[in-house]
């Protein structure tokens, strides 16, 4: 069964993009815990600030925390992107 989420994982977000954390996938019950602990929880809000160069970290704000993941920590992170703000006419 296949079935089609609009969620992405948080790795695939580029500067600037953000959304809602939709889930924390993965085995490992101890990374998921730490991943809800950092306020990486469904219905978080999140931006991406930055990448780090070739596989570095990706820098997030999450709820208003700055907060550093690692690429693989970043996958299991399943997140809705917000829509694309287009600038209004005249600006």
């Amino acid at each position: 069964m296949n079935i089609n989420l609009p969620a992405v994982p948080l790795s695939e977000l580029m500067p600037g993009q953000g959304g809602s954390v939709y889930a924390v996938v993965g085995p490992g019950k101890a990374v998921q815990l730490r991943l809800i602990a950092l306020g990486l929880r469904p219905g978080a809000k999140v931006r991406v600030l930055g990448r780090g160069p070739g596989r570095g970290p990706l820098l997030v704000e999450v709820n208003g925390t700055r907060v550093a993941l690692g690429r693989g920590l970043a996958k299991r992170v399943l997140v809705i992107p917000a829509p694309e703000e287009k600038p209004m006419k005249g600006e």
